[in-house]
């Protein structure tokens, strides 16, 4: 938890690709709350907000991580097609034509 904290930007991505067990989510409670107001944490999620409670098993959590997250923050809502299967699409498209 040490090591977490004390980088100056910690990057998670994918919160909610993979299930979040109650202990989990304590944890990342913590590491989040000794980060709060200190150092910068990026979160990459498919999973609205509203949704969170049920990720983490436990709605008191969710919300208390969340009220350290958003406060001071910038939400970038992305949009659009995987850039991943942009390639698989594009060739799709190529065949049908």
């Amino acid at each position: 938890m040490k090591v977490y904290v004390r980088y100056s930007v910690l990057i998670i991505d994918e919160i909610g690709y993979l299930p979040i067990e109650v202990d989990e989510a304590n944890l990342l409670f913590q590491l989040i709350n000794k980060r709060y107001e200190k150092n910068t944490t990026i979160i990459t999620s498919n999973i609205n907000f509203n949704k969170w409670g049920d990720l983490f098993k436990d709605s008191v959590i969710a919300s208390a991580i969340l009220d350290r997250l958003l406060h001071h923050s910038m939400i970038y809502n992305i949009t659009g097609n995987s850039y991943r299967i942009k390639d698989k699409i594009e060739s799709t498209d190529l065949n049908e034509n």
